[in-house]
């Protein structure tokens, strides 16, 4: 097992339009950030990792990116972004970007060329198709839109977008346009960041000639074309490997075994995957689906290659209120889905304000959300005649703004987020909850994070352990064993409302068991392990 650092970071997600506004405008921004170090280095956390920041017309909150090269003005300027790299630095945390190069604005300067004329020089630089019996070049939809086609009328053809109209795609094909992003990485590369999180990675590859899609719901289509490797490769060998950083891959739409290709250590491409056969693919919590899901990328990822952990991030509602109990049990099954995270295998992800147990929002119309994604869907079934109120509920629960809310700082005035108008509304149950409290409170969720990721940096089990499923047919209960170097480590979790009775387990010597951590204050090393009664949403973790 090659040991790495990145292999034993624990991440820090920051969507900085939400975290803290120094300047009264209602949009967080990286002064915001900069003042907020001292609590993301007391979380204990090593990796601070930022979504986009550069120059956008904010069409999809700054995925659609005008100039790689600039700040957007809402988060600050060039001189802000330095020094945060230098403060955060400073306290040994370490800063990865969001890399969005699947597609650009259409106010970017290359599109605004690419449109212009059919003979400029850069419009190969986008992808541009002739109509096909008078509609668009093939029945391809977009993640936002009814097709990925968008037709325009200066030059009379259609440019595909897998996203929003105003996000049409890069051709990956042209090497000039390879070469242009490759220079964009290397520019903030030596500006010392340390790593990328790579925006839908696995998309940059097209299907040639562009067939129709036998189900064009599934969207499947867009990812994991021939020639991704090629790409990714090359990236890799032009940039990638003259530096020590972490690079993560969003990929969706993959299995295992093609998410090793990514990231297996010998192929020279990544260093670690996000996949979303559970945030995109598992709505509500389901345990046999998840522990199905663990199992099989584990067989496949260890001693090979490396995953991430997460249940949720800026695209996906609150771990809480999705696949927890947000209710009665908000504080029990916040530390919960902690415990899991943090004890399974691959790089544990925290989404600022999980670690003090936030919860998704349900506003009551739709004038109130701004995720471009839901309010698309919305029209679109509207206009298919369906009754808005319905459509609404239908799209609540995973709406990306679930989890875009500001960040609950205290109780004052708009949590202390920011002393203007918040840019999206806030939670309203941020009096309760918010950073001020849980800091008060020793057995908060906040101080249970810190014991967690401390843990992980004082023992390699968690980090580079084998996985053993002890409970694979239970549907409330999940017990498993982490093994490595001699440390075996058993994980006790009851993911349900009722109280169970831990199952006997055969093998299973208590004589020298140890309690490492508990999410109920009142559990002793020595209450026996068989047999015992385990509260709702019950963490425990032991070493044997």
């Amino acid at each position: 097992m090659n040991k790495k650092w990145w292999k034993e970071a624990v991440v820090y997600q920051v969507y900085w339009r939400s975290y803290k506004d120094s300047d009264g405008d209602g949009y967080g921004d990286l002064q915001g950030i900069i003042d907020k170090l001292d609590y993301i280095e007391k979380l204990g956390v090593d990796v601070i990792w930022i979504n986009p920041f550069y120059e956008s017309p904010d069409m999809d909150n700054g995925y659609d990116i005008s100039d790689y090269y600039s700040i957007i003005k809402k988060a600050g300027t060039m001189s802000d972004f330095e020094e945060l790299l230098e403060q955060a630095h400073k306290r040994k945390l370490k800063v990865i970007m969001d890399l969005v190069v699947n597609h650009t604005s259409d106010q970017h300067p290359w599109f605004i060329e690419s449109r212009s004329s059919k003979d400029n020089p850069k419009r190969d630089w986008y992808i541009w198709r002739d109509s096909k019996e008078g509609r668009a070049p093939n029945n391809w939809r977009s993640y936002f839109t009814p097709s990925a086609w968008e037709h325009d009328d200066v030059t009379g053809q259609y440019y595909l977008h897998s996203f929003a109209t105003e996000q049409p795609d890069l051709n990956w094909e042209n090497p000039e346009v390879r070469e242009a992003i490759f220079e964009m990485m290397r520019f903030w590369l030596e500006k010392g960041i340390d790593g990328f999180r790579m925006d839908v990675i696995n998309l940059l590859a097209k299907q040639k000639g562009f067939p129709d899609a036998e189900n064009p719901e599934q969207i499947n289509y867009l990812a994991n074309n021939p020639g991704i490797h090629d790409y990714l490769q090359e990236m890799n060998q032009k940039v990638l490997r003259h530096y020590d950083i972490l690079t993560v891959g969003e990929i969706p739409f993959v299995t295992p075994e093609d998410g090793l290709n990514y990231v297996r250590e010998d192929r020279n491409e990544l260093k670690t995957l996000f996949h979303f056969e559970v945030a995109d693919d598992m709505p509500g919590w389901d345990m046999l689906r998840y522990k199905e899901i663990q199992q099989r990328w584990h067989n496949v990822f260890y001693g090979k290659g490396w995953n991430s952990q997460f249940l949720n991030n800026h695209d996906h509602t609150r771990q809480v209120t999705r696949y927890g109990n947000d209710g009665e049990y908000r504080t029990e099954s916040s530390k919960l889905l902690a415990t899991m995270i943090h004890t399974l295998p691959g790089i544990p992800y925290v989404f600022q304000g999980e670690e003090i147990g936030m919860t998704g929002v349900r506003f009551e119309s739709i004038e109130d959300y701004n995720d471009i994604a839901m309010k698309n869907k919305y029209t679109e079934e509207v206009e298919k005649g369906r009754d808005p109120d319905e459509v609404l509920k239908s799209l609540t629960l995973l709406s990306r703004d679930n989890s875009r809310t500001p960040m609950q700082w205290n109780d004052s005035a708009h949590a202390g987020f920011t002393t203007g108008t918040p840019w999206i509304n806030m939670n309203a149950n941020y009096k309760e909850i918010n950073v001020k409290n849980d800091l008060e409170d020793p057995n908060s969720i906040f101080r249970y994070y810190q014991k967690l990721i401390a843990l992980r940096k004082e023992n390699s089990v968690m980090i580079y352990g084998d996985y053993h499923d002890l409970s694979r047919d239970d549907v409330k209960l999940y017990m498993y064993i982490r093994s490595y170097e001699g440390k075996r480590w058993l994980i006790i979790l009851n993911h349900s409302d009722d109280t169970l009775v831990c199952p006997e387990v055969k093998g299973l010597e208590e004589a020298n068991k140890k309690l490492m951590i508990a999410n109920y204050g009142d559990v002793t090393r020595e209450e026996p392990i068989q047999k015992a009664i385990l509260r709702p949403h019950e963490a425990r973790v032991y070493e044997m």
